[in-house]
């Protein structure tokens, strides 16, 4: 049993913050019951994202109802807020949210008060000052944005279909992907070969005419699977006829318009920023002790280094990887260490709670998969290297495995069994972003300068 009466915050829903609401709520379960304990999750939207699935959902390979998890649903013994956590101080136990019906009261934002608190935000891409990004580039973290790209490069071959401009027609038909990482080259594969896929039914449209570029300002792409499987990764873009350009910035992509810093000027309409991530904003409004990149600094029992009764993992943590050969290194920001993390956290808060002493955190890394497009992909696990079709199938195995809930695996199981018997879906919805254009416009109002979606 608990000591005493404990209160319980969890700011973020995602990776961290769901698995450690999920895990606190069985863990705790006799306590919940008898209200000796209480859980609030707070969170701005009211589900998990599976990102990892973000790139086959923008290729229209599985429904985006499938790539997120109800918060709701899983968490049924927790108090679930959805809105934003502002700022945190942890001295006074009390953090500031705004809600959805904050604007709306005037009364202000809510103070909600906590005897222990997990901070799990994540992070928020992490932009430049670059001309004309804000303008014209589009994000891949969330479900949105990955089916608002799926909707906006389906539409830009309309367009290039369509028009009788030659300079529409090539600007139309021209991808630009910032960034070598995992979302930017899944993201490339995926929609590369959705977008060759959909070629075969446009009478003047052919997989030819479509240029697909990657930008990485560094000397490789997909680091976390080695150099080898990088090397293999970028000759087998180019074989696709891909343009890799390494050690390659981009500068501005003002008037539609990409300039790279080596004099390269492409015209394009569509531009995806996946160029890394930052903390979220949350943390530097807290009172909590942050590293020189403005994470939290954390011991190896997840909890903030030189504070009691706060907690934290995931992207928002320095956490110490014990099982490193080196000092000082930390583990990385990725899903493998997140979902572990956060039931070893959530263990250590029922520790505390009870009056037993708290675990280690460790965990060693076993390696990456990543997915290039249907059928194609590279593994580095365990020290193996697959690349190809074996390494495709790992990389659907694995995040099968690792996806929340028998629902959402049993659903996405079914979605890759019908997509291998039927032919993909090539339809544009991008009207759905602005669902009341047609009706305001029969109702008299101003047409959209943009009544489709297209960016």
């Amino acid at each position: 049993m608990v000591k005493e009466r404990a209160r319980i915050l969890v700011v973020g829903g995602g990776y961290v913050g769901m698995y450690t609401a999920l895990r606190l709520q069985r863990q705790l379960k006799q306590e919940l019951r008898r209200g000796e304990a209480e859980i609030t999750v707070v969170s701005p939207d009211p589900y998990m994202t599976y990102q990892p699935f973000l790139p086959e959902a923008a290729a229209g390979l599985i429904s985006p109802r499938h790539v997120v998890v109800p918060l709701r649903r899983v968490l049924p013994h927790c108090h679930v807020v959805i809105g934003e956590a502002t700022a945190v101080d942890h001295a006074k136990r009390t953090a500031t949210v705004t809600t959805l019906a904050t604007e709306e009261e005037g009364t202000g934002p809510r103070q909600l008060t906590y005897d222990e608190i997990v901070l799990a935000p994540g992070s928020v891409s992490r932009t430049l000052p670059i001309p004309g990004l804000a303008d014209y580039a589009i994000g891949f973290k969330t479900v949105e944005e990955a089916i608002g790209l799926r909707n906006h490069v389906i539409e830009q071959m309309d367009i290039a279909s369509s028009t009788r401009d030659p300079a529409i027609r090539d600007a139309a038909l021209t991808f630009v992907f910032v960034g070598g990482g995992y979302a930017g080259v899944e993201a490339l594969g995926e929609l590369e070969d959705m977008a060759r896929h959909a070629a075969r039914y446009y009478h003047n449209v052919r997989p030819e005419d479509m240029k697909w570029i990657l930008v990485e300002a560094s000397d490789r792409i997909l680091p976390e699977v080695g150099e080898a499987m990088g090397r293999y990764t970028v000759t087998e873009l180019r074989r696709r006829n891909i343009q890799v350009l390494l050690h390659t910035r981009l500068e501005s992509c003002a008037d539609r318009i990409a300039v790279l810093s080596d004099g390269q000027r492409f015209p394009t309409r569509t531009v995806v920023w996946t160029a890394g991530v930052k903390p979220h904003p949350i943390l530097a409004a807290t009172d909590l002790p942050l590293d020189e990149r403005g994470r939290l600094r954390c011991t190896p029992e997840l909890t903030i280094d030189g504070v009691t009764h706060a907690w934290a993992a995931g992207d928002a943590a320095a956490v110490p990887d014990v099982t490193a050969a080196e000092p000082g290194r930390e583990t990385a920001p990725n899903a493998q260490h997140a979902v572990r993390q956060a039931k070893a956290l959530a263990d250590n808060i029922v520790q505390s709670l009870r009056g037993r002493p708290l675990r280690t955190y460790s965990h060693k890394y076993v390696g990456s998969v990543a997915s290039l497009g249907l059928h194609k992909g590279v593994a580095h696990v365990y020290g193996r290297k697959l690349k190809g079709y074996p390494a495709w199938f790992m990389h659907r195995a694995y995040h099968l495995s690792r996806v929340p809930t028998i629902n959402r695996k049993a659903r996405v199981l079914a979605e890759w069994t019908l997509s291998g018997l039927f032919k993909r879906e090539i339809v544009s919805l991008g009207s759905l972003e602005h669902p009341r254009a047609e009706f305001e416009l029969a109702a008299g109002g101003k047409p959209s300068d943009d009544p489709k979606g297209s960016s």
